[in-house]
């Protein structure tokens, strides 16, 4: 299998790695395509996240042609790097034969959270392992359908995660779909932080936020918290301008698309935010 495709501005940042997911497929794990940023050398050791891809996938083409991790995903790492945070970027999808999930209707995908969850679960055993990291402080960030995937690794009420012999400290999760954790019930395994859009049309904040209020958490952990922003869209995060996605047959609005674009000051509080939550709860020098 070939290992996640990286462009030349990272390739001397992140190493190109295969991590086994929790997943089997004929009775073997399912290898996940990844690419691991290691931090720069300072205290050790140091916590690592796991950052997972939305229903797009990891993969973007790039202006020679080729393939590579989209900016979203190179940007957060070197950014979470220079704060002396470890980072693995997973594939869920390449493995599975997938290349997007946007398109297909939540019931018909052959990925789904199950196998996501088990992806994110995998890769949090694998960190654990990886010389120079703080299996005490490991996390989970993810976006859309792997925001979701953030709560559904993160949930006692899944048998799973309450096996799972390693968990993450804490998670976040932009913009998720909630409605799945909301009716199963969400006993938080990790200290959750979501960041939402309120104009968000394709997973809307309404549900995350009665999530977060039928926690009632046990010390050490806490309530999920959540920061929502006005008039911010799907992928507010992002930088490219809203457009309507007709092509997304889910959503608030069935069959009528998603607005989905970057909002600059919503993406600015919300990266403040995600600093914010890092640094507090893993005790990061700022």
């Amino acid at each position: 299998m070939a290992l996640l495709p990286l462009s030349n501005a990272v390739r001397a940042e992140a190493q190109a790695v295969t991590v086994p997911s929790l997943d089997r497929d004929r009775g073997a794990p399912v290898q996940l395509p990844s690419a691991w940023y290691v931090a720069a050398a300072g205290v050790a050791p140091a916590p690592a996240i796991v950052l997972m891809h939305g229903c797009g996938g990891a993969l973007e083409r790039r202006r020679d042609g080729e393939q590579g991790l989209g900016p979203r995903y190179t940007e957060l790492a070197q950014a979470l790097n220079a704060m002396g945070i470890h980072v693995l970027v997973t594939d869920s999808l390449t493995p599975r034969g997938e290349r997007e999930l946007c398109t297909q209707r939540t019931g018909q995908r052959k990925v789904t959270q199950l196998h996501r969850r088990r992806d994110a679960l995998g890769a949090l055993a694998w960190m654990a392992q990886q010389p120079g990291v703080d299996a005490a402080r490991l996390g989970l960030l993810g976006w859309s359908n792997g925001g979701s995937t953030v709560l559904a690794a993160t949930n006692l009420a899944h048998p799973e995660v309450r096996r799972a012999a390693v968990r993450p400290s804490l998670a976040v999760a932009f913009y998720p779909g909630c409605e799945a954790e909301l009716q199963r019930g969400y006993a938080p395994a990790a200290r959750l932080l979501m960041l939402l859009g309120e104009a968000d049309d394709w997973t809307a904040a309404a549900p995350c936020k009665a999530l977060a209020a039928t926690v009632k958490a046990t010390p050490p952990l806490r309530a999920p918290e959540w920061e929502a922003y006005e008039g911010a869209h799907h992928g507010f995060d992002g930088t490219a301008p809203v457009r309507l996605r007709r092509d997304v047959p889910n959503g608030v609005n069935p069959g009528q698309g998603v607005h989905v674009g970057g909002q600059p000051a919503a993406r600015a509080a919300a990266r403040a935010r995600l600093e914010r939550f890092l640094r507090e709860h893993w005790a990061l020098p700022s």
